[in-house]
């Protein structure tokens, strides 16, 4: 007869090895970094500082796992891939390293006794659609506020951002980066545009 002392040592070796069979993996993303733009490189004058509002993210992709849609109302979340840190921290640190070389200027959020930032930049995440095998989609809602506070010069934009990705999680998680750094590209035109005296667009 088996003893229940058997069937918890059994039960705990089963329990190891399903752990040992999937790791967790970490994913991030911010970018590897080529280096700063200079402000010709960028296509603008000189560099802008700027500070970058904490960004919201769609409750249902708020999850330590990575979130990824299966069909068209299905979503998973997978146990054994996840983000290295808050997705929403993840969201911001990666663009504002964008907007670094971007802009190009230097981020001042959160630095104390700063300058205060030439522009202010807040963005609201509505999408963050992750399809293996086929696309990473955002769409953004973005703001600009420049000048005083007697003065301010603002703008007010909606951008929706998808590259194709190959399959697996890794090249889904590269695309995006890709998109992150293209809301970038966007938020950096709009902002010369803003900043230099022209007419300021969404594009």
């Amino acid at each position: 007869m088996i003893s229940a002392r058997s069937i918890l040592a059994t039960a705990l070796v089963l329990a190891l090895a399903a752990c040992a069979s999937s790791p967790v993996r970490f994913y991030t993303l911010v970018a590897p970094s080529d280096g700063p733009l200079s402000a010709t490189d960028a296509g603008g004058g000189k560099p802008l500082s700027f500070d970058l509002a904490p960004i919201r993210i769609p409750a249902q992709v708020d999850q330590p796992q990575l979130v990824v849609r299966e069909g068209g109302q299905r979503l998973a979340v997978l146990e054994s891939d996840r983000w290295i840190a808050p997705l929403a921290d993840e969201v911001h640190a990666a663009l504002a390293g964008d907007l670094v070389r971007a802009l190009p200027g230097p981020d001042l959020t959160g630095v104390a006794g700063a300058t205060p930032a030439v522009l202010h930049i807040r963005v609201d995440l509505r999408r963050f659609d992750s399809v293996p095998g086929a696309s990473a989609t955002i769409e953004a809602a973005w703001s600009l506020r420049a000048g005083t506070a007697a003065s301010p010069s603002v703008l007010v934009c909606t951008t929706t951002i998808s590259e194709p990705v190959g399959p697996g999680y890794d090249a889904l998680v590269q695309g995006h980066q890709r998109v992150i750094g293209r809301l970038a590209e966007e938020i950096a035109a709009a902002a010369r545009g803003l900043i230099g005296g022209g007419v300021p667009a969404c594009r």
